[in-house]
């Protein structure tokens, strides 16, 4: 099992990178048009999507004890939102033995400051004054 989310959410690494990177090519990231930003649907999205990444967040909050590690991971997951939860998960994955259990990835708390997470809210605070900047 542990392979298989380990291939799981290296696919979903891949394809937001891919779909990232390919959209960052078509249009700046802020150059939404107004149609489209103030249209209900998308604001329906972007509240679906920002709701999971808080309900991802509150496990992260349990699993990681030091706050400097909550705050990182706050920021990246709200700044690069399934980029950053999928990194999160894969260093999960990778801290467990191929054998190890699902219940030991899921429960077991993690002390430190969590670089990972400080490294990507830098990466996704740049990237969004890169944004902001035009």
């Amino acid at each position: 099992m542990i392979t298989f989310l380990r291939v799981l959410f290296l696919l979903i690494l891949a394809s937001m990178l891919a779909v990232t990177t390919w959209a960052s090519l078509q249009c700046p990231l802020f150059a939404v048009p107004r149609p489209v930003f103030t249209h209900p649907w998308f604001l329906a999205t972007m509240a679906d999507a920002y709701a999971g990444f808080v309900t991802f967040f509150v496990w992260v909050c349990y699993k990681q004890t030091g706050w400097v590690a909550r705050g990182g991971w706050f920021l990246a997951i709200m700044l690069l939102g399934n980029i950053a939860m999928s990194c999160y998960c894969l260093a999960e994955l990778w801290q467990t033995p191929r054998d190890g259990r699902i219940a030991d990835i899921v429960a077991t708390r993690r002390a430190g400051p969590g670089p990972l997470g400080l490294v990507l809210a830098a990466l996704g605070a740049a990237v969004t004054l890169r944004g902001l900047a035009g």
